[in-house]
């Protein structure tokens, strides 16, 4: 099993200091590498992106403490595969005074119940959790859980870090791949390393293929050259999850680089979403609330053009569609903002929160149905269009609002000119 597992598996170090990376969390210095030093280890959560880490470590205790070392996977563990784990702790513990460590991977995969079946374990000392998840616990494990165990952040590995791996790989003779007598250029390495966007995983996947499938040179060598290399990994890794917190990032900076009227920003962050398989009706809405919300009245074509590219997505399909939703991305971007409509409703929703209901002036009442018209309904009301400038001055708000203001156009765009057509229209009854 060892030399046929993928050299990833198989390059995992067995000591502390053999690990690559991470040194913000287990330099020499730091806690967690005393603390696994000295076999003095707690509960602890590891979270990060794939491939930085997180099992390696748990690996590395595994082979330097003393205590019985279970593992698990979230993803088809279950009740009774814990139950066991628990009941062999609880033996260790009892009769021979010896803990156990219990590394759950994936541990975000685990419901509620399940979470919660391990807290009184873990609360007792009978187990000692080790989890690993690319999810935020702060939101994916129960904070029960979470107060009883150190969370340690892991981060993308640096490009220097993947570029000492993927040697290790190529010329390791023990572990890696040194038996078949491979070379890999300085171009090649550079470019795995920044492809691989910090997953040391996807960097080794890669040096693995193209030695496994690469013809000897002359010399009786496998070159590995920067055209070997991008043939390998056909396609640049994004750290992306659709469900997770690279999702909601993205879309926040998409969101705020249109707001902040910086279109080279709103297009990057849209192709990183399409990239990496983002629902392209998500994407569409985001713009047309976006439209809405930050740009109003200040340019009403932009809500146009955003609702507009979202049906033509929905007809055109990809690829194509990218190009409309980038037309819609960066005309919003560039429109001129005003979010007074959402201040507007705002205000109004707390003063109808707020505030008893309060009665419609009678002569803006529907006059049509059945017995309205002896009740008074719809008498005195005047008609704006008979009059100058298509306006007259008529009470609109009932009585108990009359003197709130909710909508207050801005001096950006057309709501500039909404603004100051108001005014005109008003000025002749100004007082």
């Amino acid at each position: 099993m060892d030399k046929e597992s993928p050299l990833a598996s198989r390059l995992r170090p067995s000591t502390l200091d053999e690990i690559v990376g991470q040194q913000h969390i287990i330099g020499k210095d730091k806690l967690l590498y005393r603390a696994i030093k000295a076999d003095k280890i707690s509960s602890v959560i590891f979270y990060g992106p794939p491939g930085t880490g997180k099992t390696t470590i748990a690996k590395v205790i595994a082979n330097t403490t003393s205590a019985e070392f279970k593992q698990i996977n979230a993803t088809s563990a279950g009740k009774k595969d814990m139950e066991q784990v628990i009941e062999t702790a609880k033996s260790n513990l009892g009769m021979y005074g010896r803990k156990t460590i219990l590394f759950v991977d994936e541990i975000h995969r685990f419901n509620k119940g399940q979470q919660d079946y391990l807290l009184p374990f873990v609360e007792d000392g009978t187990i000692i959790l080790i989890g690993a998840t690319t999810e935020n616990p702060y939101f994916e494990v129960n904070s029960a859980l979470l107060s009883r165990s150190i969370i340690f952040e892991l981060q993308p590995l640096s490009n220097e870090d993947i570029k000492t791996l993927l040697k290790r790989a190529v010329y390791d003779v023990e572990k890696g791949m040194g038996a078949y007598n491979a070379q890999i250029t300085e171009e090649a390495l550079d470019f795995l390393a920044d492809v691989a966007n910090g997953d040391a995983r996807s960097a080794l996947n890669a040096v693995e293929i193209g030695v496994m499938t690469t013809d000897r040179s002359a010399d009786g060598k496998i070159h590995i050259t920067l055209d070997v290399a991008s043939e390998c990994i056909q396609k640049r890794v994004i750290k992306y999850d659709k469900g997770g917190d690279n999702h909601y990032d993205t879309i926040s900076a998409f969101i705020k680089s249109m707001r902040g009227s910086d279109p080279d920003a709103a297009v990057y962050y849209l192709a990183r979403m399409l990239y990496a398989g983002e629902p392209v009706a998500f994407v569409a809405r985001r713009i047309m609330i976006c439209a809405a919300e930050d740009v109003g009245n200040a340019d009403p074509q932009a809500l146009v053009v955003a609702t507009n590219a979202a049906l033509a997505v929905e007809r055109l399909g990809m690829p194509e569609g990218q190009i409309v939703l980038a037309q819609a991305a960066a005309y919003v971007a560039c429109a001129p903002k005003s979010n007074s409509a959402v201040m507007a409703i705002s205000k109004a929703m707390e003063y109808v929160q707020n505030h008893k209901t309060a009665a419609i002036p009678t002569y803006l009442m529907d006059s049509h149905y059945k017995g309205a018209a002896k009740l008074g309904h719809g008498t005195g009301y005047q008609y704006a269009h008979a009059f100058e400038n298509h306006y007259v001055n008529q009470q609109y708000l009932p009585d108990e609002v009359v003197g709130e203001k909710f909508y207050e156009p801005g001096d950006l765009g057309y709501e500039k000119t909404m603004k100051e057509h108001m005014a005109r229209i008003r000025a002749p009854y100004e007082i």
